[in-house]
């Protein structure tokens, strides 16, 4: 019904944004990556939607690009997963790096979600494994290296969120894990 928003942001919730569109102000939950990338954003902005419909409200979901989109529309097909859990996992990390997971059968990155347990974590990975692609080799060694880099930090006290955020800034081009680890420090000390 609604599939795309674009509009200025008015308010900025915990969990959620108010987008004008045309003067309206329509209510759209999103990741904390989203939000992260939208903070103290003026300009107008283009967000792609999911609206759920219940019995007692309308609910809209916005995303960045398609790709998000499209996993989000994954997760809420798996029994046991509705759209606040979706939008947690999503907030998780990237739908590439949930692939990742995902292709490895590593249930424990999923469970790191509230409201995600080992059962539903592995009724994820056994439905989704086959839907979504999964790129070997080389992204199994980049996955292996962010875990290893993530596993580090929160040894040396950061929580996992600040943690989350120093690794979405790392530049694609540092491939040594202690050179990953120390810029990574680099920016959680700003």
């Amino acid at each position: 019904m609604i599939g795309q928003l674009r509009g200025k942001i008015v308010h900025q919730g915990d969990k959620h944004l108010i987008l004008d569109v045309g003067g309206v102000g329509y209510k759209v939950a999103v990741s904390a990556e989203t939000k992260l990338a939208l903070a103290n954003n003026q300009a107008e902005i283009t967000l792609w939607t999911h609206l759920t419909v219940k019995e007692d409200a309308l609910d809209l979901y916005g995303f960045l690009n398609q790709k998000e989109l499209e996993f989000f529309k994954l997760l809420i097909s798996i029994s046991g997963v509705g759209p606040k859990s979706a939008l947690g996992i999503l907030s998780l990390a990237s739908p590439d790096t949930l692939s990742q997971a995902i292709g490895r059968n590593d249930t424990a990155y999923l469970t790191k979600v509230s409201g995600i347990g080992r059962k539903l974590a592995e009724k994820i990975v056994l439905e989704l494994k086959d839907k979504i692609p999964y790129l070997a080799n080389q992204d199994d060694a980049n996955f292996q290296q962010e875990t290893d880099v993530m596993l580090a930090l929160q040894a040396m006290g950061y929580n996992e969120r600040e943690v989350r955020e120093a690794l979405k800034k790392l530049p694609a081009d540092i491939a040594d894990t202690s050179a990953k680890i120390k810029f990574a420090l680099k920016n959680l000390h700003r």
